[in-house]
């Protein structure tokens, strides 16, 4: 499997990106995608993910209470792809951000893309 991700880029405080993240090769249906972030001086970190569900626009989502109202998590199953629409961004949002997909049959069994940099200037 393999994760290819997009979007990031350089934003002034309170403006918006969206990152997507398109996954390829052998995908099990039953599927959690998500989106993380890292800074140099902390661990990675979920921001938010989203199940595979029973439809094409997928399941429940969660997010990290840091991004709540502020990002919102969506996929087209039917692309394998998820996005990360980000509005009001602050100079803490800052990262590089790492898209996942996780097998909810193994947990065990994941995936990462390359981080893609996101960069909010105060």
């Amino acid at each position: 499997v393999q994760l290819q991700a997009s979007g990031g880029g350089l934003v002034q405080a309170g403006g918006s990106l969206r990152l997507s993240c398109a996954a390829s090769g052998s995908i099990d249906t039953l599927n959690v995608m998500g989106w993380y972030r890292q800074t140099p001086a902390k661990q990675r970190v979920l921001v938010a993910a989203t199940e595979s569900g029973g439809s094409a626009s997928g399941g429940s989502a969660t997010y990290a209470d840091s991004v709540k109202g502020r990002f919102t998590i969506s996929r087209d199953n039917t692309k394998n792809t998820v996005y990360l629409q980000m509005n009001s961004l602050k100079p803490e949002d800052t990262a590089v951000y790492y898209c996942n997909i996780r097998n909810l049959r193994n947990l065990l069994i994941q995936y990462w893309g390359k981080g893609t940099q996101v960069t909010v200037s105060s």
